[in-house]
């Protein structure tokens, strides 16, 4: 299965992507991600002003297929929700890498130093099958 997996992102083992712009990260899923799922119908994250820890489950995307939880890459502060993905979750399958779901303002720039790039994310979806 071919995944589209940008290089400009950093990534989890949980598929979750993110996108850093200064001190904020634009955080959603992977292409590898919304393929498993399936067709997804509902995504909950927190809300703007939530604190967030690196590693802890920050919200839930829900499939026709299983119900999965989302995990935070970094640590740091909700500055903003992407509301138009919760009425139209299924844009999250369409373009995984354009509907983001938050965006966070890095509290620790080193959680960066904890996450994938595009390569070794590559090799951990290969190994997982």
């Amino acid at each position: 299965m071919a995944t589209s997996i940008p290089s400009n992102l950093k990534y989890t083992k949980e598929h979750e992507w993110a996108l850093v712009q200064g001190d904020v990260a634009i955080i959603g899923i992977t292409d590898f991600a919304q393929s498993a799922l399936g067709d997804i119908v509902f995504l909950e994250v927190p809300e703007v002003g939530a604190e967030l820890t690196a590693g802890e489950t920050f919200g839930v995307v829900e499939s026709i297929k299983s119900v999965s939880d989302l995990y935070v890459p970094i640590s740091g502060t909700v500055i903003e929700k992407n509301s138009e993905l919760e009425s139209s979750p299924e844009k999250i399958n369409e373009g995984p890498y354009e509907s983001w779901l938050i965006k966070v303002k890095i509290k620790n720039s080193s959680d960066l130093n904890n996450l994938l790039s595009s390569e070794q994310y590559q090799e951990f979806c290969n190994s997982s099958h």
